[in-house]
C-alpha cells in the first residue's frame, strides 16, 4: 500500500522555493520578486487541472493530469455529471449510465468507468487506494485465468475463444470491463458502510444498556449524539439502497450501461460500412469494364446492396435485442447481490434503530414512574401537613387571654394532647381510605 501511495503521488514541482533560503531572503529585500517572471504555469493552473488515476482493462496504472473540459470530451460526458466528483462538494450516492461512460459516486469512490478504463481523481484516501489496488488485483487474475484456460484447450476451443473476444463473449460467467470496476466500486461502498454500522453497533448496545441502569445526563447525552450519527448513516445506505433498487426497476438504464457492448456494435458498423464501400468501389471497376445492356434493368449491384443491408439490419436487430436481454440480466443479477447486502445493512441499522427507540420508551416509562412516586409521596406530606395543623389550630384556641374552667384542672394538658392526635389520625386515615377508594395511590 505504501510502494502504491508513493507511486500515484504527483512530483514535487523542481521550481518549489526555499523560504528559509538566505538567498532568497536576500532577493526579496532588493527589487520585487515578481518581476521578469513567466506566468504561462499560473495560467494553466487556474484552468483546473487535476490529478487523475487511470487503471486501463490490464490492471496497469497511470498518473495523468487533465483539466475538467478535458475529461468532459474524452469520456463525453455533460457538466453536471462532472461535478458529482468534485471533492470540494458533497454529493448523494449516484450512479449514472452515459453514451460512453459511467459516473459513479459511491461514498469515497467517485470514478468514471468507460470500456477501457478507469478514471478516478488522484487521492491520498485509503479507501480510494484499497479500490485501485482491489481493481488491479482482479483485473490480472482475471487475464492470467484466460490465458490460462486458452492453453490448456484444445485449438479448436481456443479458436473459437478467440472469435468470442472478438464478436462478445457468451459465457455466462463472463463481465464486461466496466461491470468488473463497477462490481469493486459496490463492493467497496458496501463494504464500509457495513463496517460502520457494525462499529456503531458496537458502541451503540453497551452504551444503550448504560442508560437503562443508570439515567444520567451525560448518558443521555452520549445516546443523543449516538443516534444523530445513526441517522446520518441510515439516511447514506437508503440513498446507496434506493439508487440500486432504481437502477434495477429501469431496465434502460441498465442497457445503457453495456459500454463494451455499445463499442462492439459501433465498431462492427464501422468495419460493415467500410467493407460495404469496398464493394461499390470493385463493383464500378466491373461496371465500367463491362457492356453496357441495351435492356434498361435495375443493376444487380443495388439488388445485392439492398439484400445485404436488410440482413444486416435484421441480424444486428436480432444480436441487439438479446445481448440487451442478456446484458440486463448480467448486470442485474450483479445489483442485486449487492443490493441483498446493502438491505442487509439498512435492516441491522433499522434494528438498532428499534432498539434505540425501545430503550426510550422504557426510560421514559421508569421517568413516568418516578414521577408518579413523587405525586404520591407529595400527596401524603400534604395530608401530613393538614393533620399537623390542626394541632396548630387547638394551641391558638387555647392560647387567647380569657379565662375558662379548663386552665384550672392540672390533667386538662394532656386530654386535650390526646383528643387532638386521635383527631389527626383519624383524619389522616380517612384520606388514606379516599385515595386508595379513588385509587390515587396504589396502597
Amino acid at each position: 500500500m505504501s510502494e502504491l501511495k508513493e507511486r500515484l503521488l504527483p512530483p514535487k514541482p523542481a521550481s518549489a522555493v526555499n523560504l528559509r533560503d538566505p538567498s532568497y531572503r536576500a532577493f526579496t529585500s532588493g527589487r520585487q520578486p515578481f518581476q521578469g517572471m513567466d506566468f504561462s504555469g499560473l495560467k494553466k493552473r487556474g484552468q483546473g487541472a487535476r490529478s487523475w488515476i487511470c487503471v486501463d482493462t490490464s490492471g496497469n496504472s497511470h498518473i495523468m493530469e487533465v483539466d475538467k473540459f478535458t475529461m468532459m470530451r474524452r469520456c463525453d460526458l455533460p457538466a453536471r455529471d462532472m461535478r458529482l466528483l468534485d471533492p470540494l462538494f458533497v454529493y448523494p450516492s449516484t450512479i449514472l449510465g452515459r453514451e460512453k461512460a459511467i459516473v459513479v459516486n459511491l461514498e469515497q469512490i467517485r470514478c468514471i468507468i468507460t470500456a477501457d478504463e478507469v478514471l478516478l481523481l488522484n487521492s491520498l484516501d485509503s479507501y480510494v487506494l484499497q479500490y485501485v489496488v482491489e481493481l488491479q488485483r482482479r483485473l490480472t487474475t482475471a487475464g492470467v485465468n484466460e490465458v490460462w484456460q486458452s492453453e490448456s484447450n484444445d485449438p479448436n476451443r481456443r479458436r473459437s475463444r478467440n472469435f468470442d473476444n472478438v464478436y462478445g463473449n457468451t459465457s455466462p460467467d463472463y463481465l464486461p470491463f466496466e461491470f468488473r470496476a463497477l462490481e469493486v466500486a459496490l463492493e467497496a461502498a458496501c463494504t464500509f458502510l457495513d463496517s460502520q454500522a457494525a462499529e456503531l453497533e458496537i458502541e451503540a448496545y453497551p452504551l444503550l444498556d448504560e442508560l437503562t441502569s443508570k439515567i444520567s445526563t451525560l448518558n443521555l447525552e452520549r445516546v443523543r449524539r449516538l443516534k444523530s450519527r445513526l441517522v446520518a448513516l441510515t439516511r447514506r445506505v437508503q440513498k446507496v439502497r434506493d439508487e440500486i433498487e432504481q437502477l434495477m426497476d429501469d431496465d434502460g438504464d441498465m442497457a445503457e450501461m453495456y459500454l463494451t457492448e455499445k463499442k462492439r456494435r459501433m465498431e462492427t458498423s464501422v468495419y460493415g460500412d467500410q467493407s460495404l464501400m469496398g464493394y461499390r468501389s470493385i463493383d464500378g471497376l466491373q461496371s465500367i469494364s463491362a457492356p453496357v445492356s441495351p435492356v434498361s434493368s435495375p443493376p444487380d449491384s443495388r439488388k445485392l446492396e439492398k439484400s445485404l443491408s436488410i440482413a444486416r439490419s435484421r441480424h444486428e436487430s436480432m444480436r441487439s435485442v438479446e445481448s440487451n436481454t442478456d446484458s440486463v440480466e448480467e448486470l442485474e443479477m450483479l445489483l442485486e447481490a449487492y443490493f441483498v447486502v446493502i438491505d442487509s445493512t439498512l435492516n441491522k441499522l433499522t434494528s438498532l434503530k428499534e432498539y434505540i427507540d425501545d430503550t426510550e420508551d422504557f426510560i421514559n416509562i421508569q421517568l413516568d414512574n418516578v414521577r408518579n412516586q413523587l405525586i404520591q409521596f407529595e400527596l401524603l406530606l400534604t395530608t401530613a401537613t393538614f393533620v399537623v395543623a390542626i394541632f396548630g389550630v387547638v394551641a391558638g384556641i387555647f392560647g387567647m387571654n380569657f379565662a375558662i374552667p379548663l386552665f384550672d384542672d392540672a390533667s386538662a394538658f394532656k386530654w386535650v394532647l390526646l383528643i387532638t392526635g386521635v383527631t389527626g389520625i383519624i383524619i389522616f386515615c380517612a384520606f388514606v381510605w379516599f385515595f386508595k377508594y379513588r385509587r390515587l395511590m396504589p396502597l
